[in-house]
């Protein structure tokens, strides 16, 4: 397979189950890490219930049910999953390519913080879908200053 094949399958397991492409890549300990520490989160956190009562426009219930002391984790984890699998995998050679990853972290973290306040067009978005926008601004943030810094360091 290229190198360039293997980083986009390994960024795909990432996203699928955080830990799965650190396995594909062979690093066994953090693989099992990555996936205890989801498992522990995601349990804790009751966010398989607060995906389904989004999915079904509970969005009040998904609020309710969530623990956001243990759901603020999820970001740090999935995105540092992410980068891992990328950069053991060959890929994020370049300067400063965990910047995306490190923004869209933080980013999604404060969406879950104000997850329950927020609304689009008067409609509550609630613990999945606000969040999962603040990835947005966190991936145009990260690689702009990428870019930016990369600009400045290297010309």
């Amino acid at each position: 397979m290229k190198k360039k094949d293997e980083v986009v399958e390994r960024i795909l397991w990432s996203i699928a189950l955080p830990g799965f492409a650190q396995i594909l890549n062979g690093k066994l300990f953090k693989g099992i890490l990555f996936i205890a520490l989801e498992f522990m989160i995601n349990v804790n956190s009751h966010f398989n219930e607060i995906i389904r009562l989004s999915f079904i426009g509970k969005i009040d219930a998904s609020i309710t049910q969530a623990n956001y002391q243990w759901l603020m984790f999820y970001p740090c984890v999935y995105f540092l999953a992410m980068w891992d699998a990328i950069k053991d995998a060959g890929g994020g050679k370049e300067p400063y390519s965990y910047l995306p990853f490190v923004f869209s972290a933080c980013f999604v973290t404060i969406g879950i913080i104000y997850s329950s306040k927020i609304t689009l067009f008067g409609i509550m978005l609630g613990t999945v879908w606000f969040p999962m926008i603040c990835v947005i601004p966190g991936l145009i943030i990260g690689f702009s200053l990428k870019t930016i810094i990369k600009k400045r360091v290297y010309n």
